[in-house]
């Protein structure tokens, strides 16, 4: 891939919810989206590119390429007492949450980095809500914090 060169449009669009869309017609084959994932890159602009080798070509993302759809405790019943949390992405893999990465965005929605950091993820409303109880709000520094094992997370906002 060279990073001046540009490619021609796909066609398809992600959308919030992180449904795929191919010339407006829902992408319902999880095999080929996912395959879409794995070869999912974002050029030095940030603009995101299906990168197939020779074939690429540019989609659009209506805001973060993938979705938190569920967060789940590594090592107890309790986020505050897990040590770590794992997270089911929209492209069917599983990873550990950097809860460095959280931070709250437009409208109070949550994201964090996932995929070692290269791309930004949107919380569902269902993974948002498993991870919401163990939010807290501390008056004194005025911000929102996540406890997790004995280590407290400041979660970030936006800078306007």
């Amino acid at each position: 891939m060279h990073p001046e060169q540009e490619y021609p449009p796909c066609d398809i669009r992600i959308d919030k919810d992180g449904v795929w869309h191919y010339r407006g017609q829902v992408m319902f084959r999880k095999e080929i989206v996912n395959y879409f994932y794995q070869h999912l890159k974002q050029d030095p602009q940030g603009a995101y590119i299906i990168d197939l080798g020779e074939d690429c070509c540019y989609l659009e993302v209506e805001d973060a390429p993938f979705v938190v759809q569920s967060v789940q405790n590594l090592t107890s019943d309790s986020i505050e007492q897990s040590s770590s949390i794992l997270i089911r992405l929209s492209d069917d893999t599983m990873e550990e949450l950097d809860p460095s990465t959280l931070t709250i965005g437009e409208g109070n929605v949550m994201y964090c980095r996932v995929k070692n950091g290269a791309f930004r993820a949107r919380f569902s409303r269902p993974g948002y809500y498993q991870l919401a109880d163990q939010i807290q709000y501390d008056e004194i520094s005025d911000r929102y914090e996540i406890h997790i094992g004995n280590r407290r997370h400041i979660i970030g906002v936006p800078s306007t």
